[in-house]
Formats: C-alpha cells, structure tokens, sequence
C-alpha cells in the first residue's frame, strides 16, 4: 500500500507491543463490524478519562505539547499522543488484535482501507464550516467517519520575474493561456521548459486530477461502484496535459525525484509548476533572501473563458474515532474541539499543516501571507479522489498508463481504455 500523496510517514517509533500497552486494554477485535455504543450526540459535559491518540510523522511530535489546550479545557481528561513509522502496517497489526487508539490521524487515502473500524460522526458535530470538498475526504459508502482536520490541494507557482520578461504581468487564467505563458517564458535565457508536471512515477495521474476535475470528470458512477475512466472530462484533462509534452513545453524525461521540481523551478529551468502548500518553504529556503519576491501562487487556470472556476484534488488528513474505543465521548469532543477555527489557526502555527475550517483562514497568519491566500481561495473548488479500498492499486496503474500517453506511446483514447479496462478488473471494492 502506497502511503497518502500529502504526507510521508517519517517519525520513528517503538513496536507494537509498546503501542499496546500505552492504548486502552480490554478491547476486543471480534466487535470490529459493531459499534453499538456510537455516539449519537456529542454531550455538553467535560471530556474525562484516558485518551489516547496516535498521530504521524510531524503531526505525532507535535501534537503531544499542542493536546495541553485541551487538557486546560478538560482538566480530568489525559491525553496521550503517539507518533508511528510503517503506519499503515501497524494500525493494521493493532486493530486486529484489538489494541487500536480511541482516535487517530487518519489519512484521506487511507479512509476506505480502514472504515470497518471507524465510528460515525455524530449528528451534533457541526462541519458547516468545512467545504465540501473537505468533508467528502472522511465520507465512505455515504457515512461520515471522519472529520477533516487539515487539507493539502494544488496551485499555481510561476516566477513573477521570469514571466515578466517573457512579456507577462498577469497569472494565466485559462489553459490556453497556462500554454501560450510557458512557450513565452521558453524564449527567456536560462528557461529549458515552461511548465513542470510529474510525466511519471508515484502520483503523476493525480496530478493532472485539476485539469480533468476542471472539465467536469467523475473518476467513478455516483454509486462508485464503478470506474468512468473514458470519462469526457478526463480526456479533456489529458489532450491538454498531454500537449505540453508533445509540444516540448513540459519536460516527457524530467526527474521526478523528490525535490527535483524545487530545485528546477528556483534556478528558473522550468519556471512553472503545480505544487502544494510546503514548496512555500522549501522554495524560501533553497532560494536564500529576496527569493520570495520572485514568485507567486494563484488558483488555478480555468479550463476556458465560459468555465466555471478550476478544481483541484484535495487531500490531508481527518481524524476519526473507533469502534474499539472505551471512551468515544472523549474521543469525539477532542475532534470537535480540534475542529474549532481558533484551534485549527493555532494548530498551523505549530505545524504549518493548512486548516480544513474555512474561518481558520481569517487569522491573520494565514490571510496576511500572500503566498497561502491562493490555497484558502482554492479550497472553495476542490474534489477528493474516491475513497474507496482499491484506489491505490488503480491509481498504479494509471501512473503507468499515463507515462504511456505521455510518451505517445498510446493515444489518450487507447490508454483510457487500457485503464478502463484494468480498473474494471480491480473493480471499486464495493
């Protein structure tokens, strides 16, 4: 199983067995299809008890110390947070042998892996303050079984100073002229291609997701009981993206390692990219002082004039609660207060992990930063990949496949239906 394309896993940590002793005992594997105790109402009442979360990679080290707000709320509750490497692996060992946390981070590619031991939300947890896009992250066959905690979509990065001298003083606003931008920012000194998007390797499908997601494409019928890769939209998505290889705009040989488009995009080789909130730093730092005035981050180009807004894929993380869980009370009105604008605004201050709360996005840490308002107003137009168990082996494939495309080795119809095909055989895992 691939790990979710927002986050790696790095944190280290004990075994398994430590994990067991440090969770709540006596809680049996054989009710892992049952959640007769589920919360139906978050009560009013002080959360009280033990707790115990488990959190990942950045978020686990930090969430010990950031727990202490809550504890300040709820003075008879302990909470204890623990970080994990081989996350999937072992939040599979722990569950089965029913020694799994009251609630965890879960990420958004992992929520079908793991619904059967989740407990749905209950009706009194307000999420009007989380787009839909973010809500739809923590939605399996229909339930809601997790809460967004903080979100990660794609924007815009291009070079102010390069496009300026390519004879543009403005952010393209649809693909065409995303294209006529990078052909002219290609005639500047210096500039090998004029945009920068994965031709291969691990996710290179999902990141052309905001083209064909911009096109009106559903990667699934409304019952996601089947794959619609032959979708319209998905082939309007990728005749653009396609293009920009068979027109030497994009790179169909780029290095695809990790950092690699960083690197690319700072020496002004390949001035254009999609990417995340965290190249904001790792561009800041690998640039040096006065290298943030050379750049900027804008929503996403439409797919024309008479479009609507551009949509981009959103990912991150939710928390949910367990089954298993002795204290779902607790469990869930830390998920509550952790879903609280304030709190989400404090919790980027920490982790710099963007929040999911739409209000969040008021603080002025966030709002004065004129590299993150692109990302709080993309979040408006956002759409999660299906949550569904066999995402990841057909998102695999269409890796493969698209590398094909990309290389002209298939056509976009041919390798559509190719993928067509091998997702029909894989199937939805409904």
């Amino acid at each position: 199983m691939r790990k979710p394309f927002f986050k790696a896993v790095v944190a280290g940590m004990a075994s398994v067995a430590m994990i067991a002793g440090m969770s709540a005992c006596g809680r049996s594997a054989n009710n892992a299809d049952s959640d007769s105790d589920a919360v139906k109402t978050i009560d009013s009442s002080k959360a009280t008890g033990d707790l115990t979360i488990w959190a990942m990679g950045n978020e686990g080290d930090l969430l010990g110390d950031f727990v202490k707000g809550f504890e300040k709320e709820n003075p008879d509750v302990k909470v204890t947070a623990i970080p994990w490497s081989s996350a999937h692996d072992k939040l599979q060992t722990a569950i089965a042998a029913g020694n799994g946390p009251d609630l965890a981070q879960m990420g958004t590619t992992w929520m079908a892996d793991f619904s059967n031991s989740f407990s749905t939300v209950p009706d009194n947890l307000d999420m009007s303050d989380f787009s839909d896009g973010s809500r739809a992250t923590g939605q399996v066959d229909g339930k809601q079984l997790g809460v967004p905690w903080y979100i990660d979509t794609r924007v815009l990065y291009y070079r102010t100073d390069i496009a300026e001298m390519a004879g543009w003083n403005k952010a393209p606003k649809t693909w065409n002229e995303l294209k006529q931008m990078a052909k002219d920012m290609q005639k500047v000194d210096g500039v090998k291609y004029g945009m920068n998007l994965n031709p291969s390797g691990t996710d290179a499908f999902l990141g052309t997701l905001p083209f064909s997601y911009s096109a009106g494409a559903s990667l699934t019928n409304k019952e996601q009981t089947k794959w619609t890769f032959e979708d319209t939209g998905i082939k309007k998505g990728l005749n653009f993206t396609t293009s920009l290889y068979k027109d030497g705009v994009a790179n169909v040989n780029a290095d695809v390692s990790s950092g690699a488009d960083i690197a690319n995009f700072v020496s002004g080789d390949t001035p254009m990219m999609l990417q995340g909130p965290t190249a904001v730093s790792q561009i800041n730092e690998l640039g040096g002082d006065g290298f943030e005035s050379k750049y900027a981050t804008v929503v996403l180009p439409s797919m024309d004039e008479s479009s609507g807004p551009a949509t981009s894929f959103v990912g991150g993380c939710d928390l949910v609660t367990f089954k298993d869980s002795k204290n779902k009370q607790s469990a869930w009105k830390f998920i509550q207060w952790a879903s609280k604008p304030e709190v989400q605004a404090e919790w980027y201050k920490k982790s710099s992990d963007l929040p999911a709360s739409q209000k969040a996005w008021d603080d002025d840490a966030l709002s004065g930063n004129d590299k993150l308002s692109a990302f709080g107003d993309q979040l408006k137009n956002t759409m999660a990949p299906p949550a569904l168990s066999t995402w990841a082996q057909v998102s695999s494939a269409a890796d493969r496949i698209l590398e094909q495309m990309n290389k002209g080795q298939v056509t976009v119809d041919e390798g559509l239906k190719n993928l067509q095909s091998e997702a029909d055989s894989i199937g939805t895992g409904n």
